[in-house]
């Protein structure tokens, strides 16, 4: 039974890039057409873009996915499997930069075992405080561990070393609508020709031009998945007591709390809290894990 990777999914179909095929024609004309086997519905399994895969040929030319290998990530939204490091795109201008929703961007990335990348966009429109507020916003994160490529793509600028980062993985970039997701893709891999739109003034955020999930070649070697632009993030798997864990700069503090299990909160001995005093901490990191446990803790009382 031949093998391959789903790189689209699309009003119910799934396609596969055989192992097998040789490197000659397009993508498209390379990728074989899949439904899902019943079973998957049955055992509420969702065959995901980035899946390996065993599939069947059927006398119709079309296929059918029959078995999904193991995967080492998944994702719920968007949803994809298998990928290495995850891309986040968050503008710097129209829309300003959102930090307490990069921060909930990046809970997701490490609550699902992911790398993380900050790109910071539309570097061009920035005024001479906006220059500050980015430089300062790239030296925090970078302090806590994350990559940070600040790009213009319209420019091209800052393109180049991230384009060197994503050859040989699989990467998903993702970002609320409007950010330039499709604008860095355009110059991420020349001749893609992604459809983007101006930002509403209306709403403060830009139309969704991507429809569905994609893993699209990169020149270098690896794939890089183009998701929809989503504006919401609901913490459904994720509990209370897993949260801090999701902050990297707490972990090394965490560790020494007095209480087993500490959410650092309201604990006396919680060494999180007194880091966060002392400036070892950034403040804002930590007002964006209050706000989340606060979320996390009204949904588990309404449900």
């Amino acid at each position: 039974m031949p093998q391959g990777l789903i790189v689209k999914a699309l009003s119910g179909y799934y396609y596969v890039l055989p192992d097998s095929e040789p490197a000659s024609g397009s993508l498209e004309e390379r990728l074989v057409q899949c439904r899902a086997r019943g079973i998957f519905k049955k055992n509420k399994i969702s065959p995901l873009v980035g899946d390996r895969v065993l599939f069947e040929l059927t006398e119709n030319g079309e296929g059918t996915v029959d078995e999904l290998f193991p995967r080492t990530t998944e994702l719920i939204r968007p949803p994809v499997a298998n990928v290495n490091q995850a891309v986040l795109v968050f503008s710097l201008a129209e829309p300003d930069l959102n930090l307490p929703l990069l921060d909930k961007f990046l809970v997701f990335v490490e609550h699902a075992g992911m790398d993380a990348v900050l790109c910071l966009t539309k570097r061009d429109l920035l005024d001479e405080d906006g220059q500050r507020e980015m430089v300062e916003a790239a030296r925090l994160y970078e302090a806590i561990g994350y990559a940070v490529f600040v790009t213009s793509a319209l420019q091209g600028e800052g393109v180049t070393p991230l384009m060197k980062l994503l050859e040989g993985t699989i990467s998903v970039v993702s970002g609320q609508s409007g950010v330039g997701k499709s604008t860095l893709l355009n110059a991420l891999v020349p001749g893609l020709n992604l459809a983007t739109n101006e930002i509403s003034n209306k709403l403060g955020r830009g139309k969704h031009t991507t429809r569905h999930v994609e893993l699209v070649p990169l020149d270098g070697g690896g794939w890089i998945a183009d998701t929809p632009g989503f504006s919401q993030l609901d913490f459904v798997q994720l509990e209370p007591e897993e949260l801090g864990s999701c902050f990297r700069e707490f972990k090394g503090y965490a560790a020494g709390c007095r209480f087993r299990g500490c959410v650092h909160d309201q604990e006396p001995g919680c060494l999180v809290r007194e880091a966060v005093e002392a400036g070892n901490i950034a403040s804002s990191r930590y007002r964006s894990y209050m706000a989340f446990l606060a979320e996390m803790r009204d949904r588990k009382r309404r449900y």
